[in-house]
């Protein structure tokens, strides 16, 4: 008895490190002297709600393959994101192509207040209060490019007060 509760320890599911969240998935055709042939391409977003979130692209002829390569892209393609109390430093505007992503910092108890490819990067960030809107394109690809391009742009405070030589005091006054 002993001996099967110490085995149903070891061998409980792990909590993930990574939240794994399916963006878009698209099926495409090619038609073959056979038939038709399908093909998938997986968008994921993937996330450890601690401020460090990426994204990847998996194709292959199976579903379940496409993810799979995808969420291992997005694993390898981690960035940073400065939250701060939930939300952002400050308004940015990212840009990919003809896709706008616009993200605003919110006070605590607005939410994620954004489309479903934008909030499902800053959920997986760990972002809880933020308001964003999308311009231009709609495409998901596209879009989710252009919101880690508004991340990219993101300035930390105290990356800042170390290149002007100032404690964070003396940079926020």
């Amino acid at each position: 008895m002993e001996h099967q509760k110490n085995f149903d320890k070891e061998n409980a599911p792990k909590e993930k490190e990574f939240v794994e969240k399916l963006v878009t998935l698209n099926r495409t055709c090619k038609t073959v002297k056979g038939g038709r042939r399908m093909s998938f391409a997986a968008l994921t977003v993937v996330g450890d709600k601690k401020g460090r979130v990426g994204y990847g692209i998996g194709k292959a002829n199976d579903v379940s393959e496409a993810i799979k390569k995808s969420i291992d892209r997005a694993k390898r393609n981690l960035v940073i994101v400065p939250i701060k109390n939930g939300t952002l430093p400050h308004d940015i505007i990212g840009t990919y192509k003809s896709s706008e992503v616009l993200l605003k910092p919110a006070c605590s108890g607005t939410g994620i207040i954004a489309g479903g490819t934008v909030r499902a990067i800053m959920e997986a960030a760990g972002a809880t209060d933020i308001q964003s809107k999308s311009l231009g394109s709609n495409s998901s690809v596209n879009v989710v490019r252009a919101t880690f391009d508004a991340i990219a742009k993101l300035m930390d405070a105290k990356k800042i007060a170390a290149n002007r030589g100032k404690t964070l005091d003396e940079l926020w006054g």
